[in-house]
């Protein structure tokens, strides 16, 4: 399902929000590993820590993606901003209300703090 996000349907709409969103980084390589980096989040990657998102990307080692994230020069409220108009655009309807839950874990027990019963999107279900 997530490789859809990045091969399948989805990528042209992925490839219309990256066009989008360009602008908040201004060096065509920020914008490139941004791209690499929200591709690799999506894609069906393991462990989603810099190494395997750089592998999953081609890169040599971690190096770039991780100078996107601590030093790179964007402004993520105005990054989220973008994203949040784009999908109220997108998806939006007027009576519309958009839910993502993308995971969750089944807890066991009864007196440990935080096993109450809640839903939990893996059940589908309040457990």
């Amino acid at each position: 399902m997530m490789a859809d996000f990045v091969t399948g349907r989805w990528s042209a709409e992925l490839e219309d929000l990256f066009l989008r969103v360009s602008g908040r980084f201004g060096r065509v390589e920020v914008r490139r590993r941004m791209r690499d980096y929200v591709r690799g989040l999506l894609g069906p990657v393991g462990r989603k820590n810099s190494w395997q998102l750089a592998e999953y990307a081609g890169h040599n080692g971690p190096y770039g993606l991780q100078h996107l994230l601590s030093r790179s020069r964007w402004d993520p409220d105005e990054l989220r901003d973008d994203v949040q108009e784009y999908v109220a655009q997108r998806l939006g309807a007027p009576d519309g209300v958009l839910i993502v839950d993308d995971t969750g874990f089944l807890k066991k027990g009864v007196v440990s703090a935080g096993v109450q019963r809640q839903y939990s999107g893996t059940a589908g279900a309040c457990t």
